[in-house]
């Protein structure tokens, strides 16, 4: 068999060359990273789960008309995508204060917003993905202001599905990332949502208990990656409720 050709490696994703054009194989990796790679391990099962948590929610948004780059899962570890060109900026969706906001502002973690906020960072790791405002992503030209009202429209969007679901199964959703990236249609431009949505890119926590069902687990040492997500994935349907851990999970097609 031909060896694939690598177009990126990322902290925890590798992108292959796609068999069609316009596509990618996105794999998920098992490495856990924070405080910009500062932190690593590698979490068996982790790319497992983040892969079928990501297709879960990516389909969800594609039937709702929220346009993503997922195709289709492939396997375990992979899944078809869009190639896309991404805007170098990370959309940052807060409903609750948490983390870096916490810090920066003063305020307690735990606190509800008065309404979502949306931050823009700049996709620069040497930098630290910097906070930046409208104004510093318009004048680098970064995106344009059609560009940023569209992606306010698509993260808000992205909020209000994913809240939905996640407070079905009792799990509040305090913040999330995603990135947004450009494709053409003939001569149209549109905006879509693309990169993954899973527990490494949302702070996830447990309506009654507060318990931290994503990274944070990791950052802060709160115990065992997988098991907290693998009970996001049991909540939602995507691994059978009789699982206990996510050595080697077993899927639902």
């Amino acid at each position: 068999m031909a060896r694939r050709k690598k177009i990126y490696e990322g902290k925890a994703k590798v992108l292959y060359e796609g068999p069609e054009p316009g596509t990618l194989v996105q794999y998920f990796k098992d490495d856990a990273t924070a405080f910009n790679a500062e932190k690593h391990d590698v979490v068996e099962g982790k790319g497992v789960l983040n892969n079928r948590l990501s297709e879960f929610f990516m389909t969800g948004l594609n039937a709702i008309g929220v346009p993503t780059h997922f195709i289709k899962r492939i396997n375990m570890r992979e899944q078809l995508i869009r190639s896309v060109e991404i805007i170098p900026l990370e959309v940052v969706v807060r409903n609750v204060a948490a983390g870096s906001m916490s810090k920066r502002l003063g305020i307690e973690e735990g606190t509800a917003l008065p309404r979502p906020i949306i931050e823009f960072y700049y996709k620069d790791d040497a930098l630290g993905d910097p906070l930046v405002t409208e104004e510093h992503v318009i004048a680098f030209g970064w995106a344009s202001q059609q560009d940023l009202d569209d992606m306010v429209a698509l993260a808000l969007r992205v909020n209000d599905f994913m809240s939905g679901v996640m407070m079905a199964v009792g799990i509040k959703l305090v913040d999330f990332k995603i990135e947004i990236g450009r494709i053409w249609e003939n001569d149209f431009m549109r905006l879509i949502v693309a990169d993954e949505i899973s527990p490494d890119s949302c702070r996830l926590w447990d309506m009654k208990t507060g318990q931290k069902l994503d990274k944070d687990v990791f950052r802060r040492d709160l115990g065992n990656l997988a098991d907290a997500y693998t009970e996001v994935a049991k909540r939602l349907g995507v691994l059978p409720s009789n699982v206990t851990h996510a050595t080697k999970p077993t899927l639902i097609n």
